[in-house]
């Protein structure tokens, strides 16, 4: 941030602003809008796409702009060339405009999501995400395509991602080495629906399904990933501590972890429910005895664990520094080491019939877990991110994994296809391409291919 201020007033100053395309107009678009607009020199709010467009109405008035609509290219190139804000009728006009720097996804969607990165990639447009679902179930191959198209794809400030990994990045940079990367949550209950959130959401402004992903577990397990995945960094079993409760200082946290386990896996990520006044922290090793000394004298406590920990995260009031970093110093936040290290599998919320097609998550029907891509992989579990409008083959008891084996795949979906690519690409297994291929699935065009027209977001 220290640097980017700098470089964003200057250009302000130069009256050439970053020119920022947004998909998605929910919760968290609309304090980003409102952000951009009126607290961030040098970028600007250039358009918006929203399925339901009176949302991105909305979203600008909230801002204090008042944008106009644009239903072709040409009509969207010409309102950003006029420093006009725009309501956008066709999502991939932003992807394909000259006039649009960046690409934001604000939408939660992974199968909207993906096709959206991909128009950007295409038109080498850089992508910066507060969508971790996509991120966690296809950012690894994602990221291939994106540096096929000599574009970047990247994780936000803020977000729980971001925020912990500029914290490892923090750390790092100090000499130690971290072992654990956790998430500190207020409450897990894998239970929750969107009618016992209802009336939480509606005190915050907020989408019911939004809120119970995050007291479900799913929100999380998604976050975790993306650290794991740029880290290296394994899960101790699936699910995570499962929302270990913890009301200690946090000087004294370290005592959660045994070190030697730590080391044996390289690191962890995890999550506890507490303690107070802590959103994310690190516990870190160093090898130095001489720094140990030091460490202890400015009050680190004894070690071998050390904790460093930020007690808040701000969200959209810091994604824009992600934005500035991204278009002017091309530094990606929290990209992946490879491929995936850890995923998120589905687990039945409630006893599942055969012949239910599941929702999505954050709904009534199943609830995410963080687990190895090892185990995920072989026992062919069916990921969080793609469950919906799976229609289930045979029941599935509360509290059990889904797999595979269980359901029906939608058709056509190309998100199904670049989680099929991820494994051959990074792990060379050919199992889920073959899956989707037996499911009467017809080999598709390449990913690549630019996707056509609008389609559905859920913001």
């Amino acid at each position: 941030m220290i640097i980017v201020d700098r470089a964003l007033r200057a250009r302000e100053e130069q009256g050439k602003p970053i020119r920022v395309g947004m998909v998605g107009a929910g919760f968290m678009g609309q304090g980003l809008t409102n952000q951009i607009e009126n607290s961030v020199p040098g970028m600007r709010m250039a358009a918006i796409y929203n399925r339901h467009p009176e949302r991105a109405f909305g979203v600008y008035r909230y801002a204090g702009r008042e944008p106009v609509a644009a239903s072709s290219q040409s009509a969207l190139d010409e309102a950003v060339r006029r420093g006009q804000a725009a309501v956008a009728e066709d999502p991939m006009t932003l992807c394909r405009s000259p006039e649009i720097d960046v690409i934001v996804d604000v939408t939660g969607s992974v199968e909207f999501g993906a096709r959206v990165i991909l128009e950007a990639f295409a038109h080498q447009k850089p992508v910066v995400l507060m969508n971790a679902e996509v991120d966690a179930t296809i950012g690894p191959i994602l990221r291939v395509y994106a540096r096929k198209h000599g574009a970047i794809l990247s994780a936000c400030d803020g977000d729980e991602p971001g925020l912990q990994m500029n914290l490892v990045r923090w750390v790092q940079g100090l000499g130690l080495t971290p072992r654990a990367v956790v998430n500190v949550k207020g409450l897990q209950d894998p239970y929750r629906n969107p009618t016992t959130q209802k009336g939480w959401a509606e005190r915050w402004g907020q989408n019911a399904a939004m809120v119970t992903s995050f007291a479900d577990g799913s929100k999380i397990s998604f976050e975790q990933t993306i650290v794991a995945n740029a880290t290296g960094f394994k899960v101790l079993s699936r699910g995570m501590s499962r929302g270990r409760k913890y009301d200690g200082p946090i000087m004294d946290i370290p005592q959660l972890y045994d070190l030697e386990q730590l080391r044996a896996l390289g690191g962890v990520v995890d999550y506890t429910v507490g303690p107070a006044f802590t959103k994310a922290f690190v516990l870190a090793e160093h090898p130095d005895p001489k720094q140990r000394h030091y460490l202890e004298l400015y009050k680190m406590g004894p070690g071998p664990l050390y904790p460093f920990w930020v007690p808040y995260h701000l969200v959209h009031f810091e994604t824009p520094f992600s934005i500035a970093r991204v278009v002017l110093f091309g530094d990606e936040l929290a990209p992946p080491l490879g491929g995936p290290v850890v995923e998120v599998c589905a687990v039945a919320k409630r006893d599942l019939q055969a012949g239910e097609v599941l929702d999505e998550y954050g709904m009534y029907t199943t609830y995410g877990e963080a687990v190895n891509v090892e185990e995920m992989s072989a026992r062919q579990y069916l990921p969080e991110g793609l469950v919906e409008g799976c229609r289930l083959k045979r029941p599935v008891a509360k509290d059990q994994v889904l797999t595979y084996a269980d359901v029906e795949l939608p058709e056509g979906r190309i998100a199904d296809r670049l989680r099929a690519e991820q494994y051959v690409h990074f792990r060379g297994e050919t199992w889920l391409q073959d899956l989707i291929r037996s499911q009467g699935q017809q080999r598709p065009p390449k990913p690549e291919i630019r996707a056509q027209g609008p389609a559905a977001s859920p913001a």
